[in-house]
């Protein structure tokens, strides 16, 4: 999430490469992870069309791709807009998430090999050191990589599913609603507590510290109202 994938993927568009649906969604949803482009901002396919230098048919399938993720908000015959959850459902789905993210580490506690124990101490390692060096797009990078492999390694697969889809949407929510002037979420070795856990084959201690880590994420929300306006050619062109 450095400015190397900005930098790739106009160049692309500069040298007259094929940018896909794919790369538009990834693009955007970026940005949203990124808190460039806050609750309630408008995405006219006519603007993200001239950005991408692709129809409105691919930009309408890009925006299709992120409503199903959760990212924006598409009606017919409104403009689309990224989402801007009510605090009941930002409150619902931090819920949701603790009691399936719970449930998988408390499967995961004990059975993990010794290579994907590696590879999340990689994560969470690389979070703090990115933090660190001040780093925020990097750092939010491996937390959500150790979350994801999480839920790739879950024993109940659906369990899995649903994990992945809300760590994305709790992972928007944080950063549309991060309070003003709080730098960074990082909440000081936390993965590292949990990864330990989960080699010590500790379930329930490994699901209180994922509440905790949740809790605490929670509380650094700001739920207010807020107006924003925002140039999309200069955020992502």
């Amino acid at each position: 999430m450095s400015q190397a994938w900005h930098e790739e993927l106009q160049a692309d568009v500069r040298s007259g490469a094929r940018v896909g649906d794919r790369d538009i969604a990834d693009k955007v949803r970026r940005a949203v992870l990124m808190q460039r482009l806050p609750p309630g901002t408008k995405l006219p396919e006519v603007t993200l069309g001239e950005v991408f230098g692709v129809s409105r048919s691919v930009v309408r399938k890009a925006l299709t791709r992120l409503a199903s993720e959760h990212v924006v908000d598409q009606r017919p015959n409104q403009v689309a807009r990224v989402r801007a959850p009510s605090i009941e459902e930002t409150r619902e789905t931090f819920a949701a998430r603790r009691l399936v993210e719970g449930e998988v580490v408390a499967l995961l506690a004990g059975t993990l090999s010794a290579e994907t124990l590696d590879a999340l101490r990689i994560q969470a390692n690389e979070e703090t050191e990115a933090y660190r060096r001040g780093d925020e797009p990097a750092r939010i990078e491996h937390s959500l990589n150790l979350h994801h492999l999480l839920a790739e390694h879950s024993p109940n697969r659906v369990l899995g599913g649903m994990l992945t889809d809300l760590v994305l949407r709790t992972s928007i929510v944080v950063a549309l609603y991060k309070r003003s002037g709080l730098s960074s979420c990082y909440q000081e070795a936390q993965h590292e507590r949990l990864v330990e856990l989960l080699a010590a084959g500790e379930a329930e201690a490994a699901r209180g510290a994922i509440h905790d880590h949740l809790f605490g994420l929670e509380a650094l929300l700001d739920l207010s109202p807020r107006e924003s306006r925002i140039d999309l050619k200069s955020i992502l062109g």
